[in-house]
């Protein structure tokens, strides 16, 4: 409209920004509407298994898919990404990162959508811009470092055609989780209907607390 200077546009806006949308400092509309076709994401919390991996990575390459493994630290990517080959033995592993030379990120992330790769180890990168319809499951490692409106992301990076995707986010099993990380994985588990992002976040608002205005 010609009176609106600014839109900003996000799948879960962070919690100062709601804040001041719920006191009326700025206006909020909420798109709840999915695209046609789109169906919800099958997510699953868990302690981190390799034959869940292994099972989740060999049938999305039976139908022909692709799925992305999420860790988020360059150090060690490698050695997960080998970890990976070793579980799934006939899946094409590639690996990427924010600290690669753009030219080799380009290079990997094009040969991945000509889907020269199955499997793409990767840091929070893909979080957001990214879209391949063929890229149906995602595994999140460590999803109990990672906040809400990132999972929420994240999940988001799947189920972008009209097939069924999953999520799987694991926690290790040899550690205590803290109560805020709990509570973002039952929140991420539990609102998995499409058009949900607006719910998480004030999920999000309610665990973070609201933030300072000024």
């Amino acid at each position: 409209k010609k009176q609106v200077d600014t839109v900003t546009l996000t799948a879960t806006p962070i919690p100062r920004t709601l804040h001041m949308a719920m006191t009326g400092v700025r206006d909020l509309t909420v798109i709840t509407t999915p695209p046609e076709n789109r169906l919800p994401i099958d997510t699953q919390v868990m302690a981190y298994s390799p034959d869940v991996v292994r099972e989740a990575t060999q049938r999305e390459m039976s139908r022909g898919g692709q799925v992305f493994f999420v860790h988020n630290r360059v150090q060690g990517i490698e050695s997960i990404a080998q970890n990976i080959q070793t579980i799934v033995p006939q899946a094409r592993v590639a690996v990427a990162h924010g600290q690669m030379g753009e030219r080799d990120l380009e290079d990997v992330m094009l040969r991945f959508i000509r889907h020269e790769y199955d499997v793409l180890v990767c840091t929070t990168i893909i979080e957001s811009g990214l879209d391949i319809p063929n890229v149906n499951t995602i595994l999140i490692n460590r999803a109990d470092a990672l906040g809400l409106a990132q999972l929420y992301q994240l999940r988001g990076r799947v189920g972008r055609s009209d097939r069924r995707a999953y999520g799987y986010l694991f926690y290790p099993e040899d550690r205590v989780m803290t109560e805020e990380s709990q509570k973002r994985l039952r929140v991420i588990e539990e609102f998995t209907e499409l058009g949900s992002g607006f719910k998480i976040a004030l999920h999000d608002m309610e665990i973070r607390g609201a933030g300072n205005l000024l």
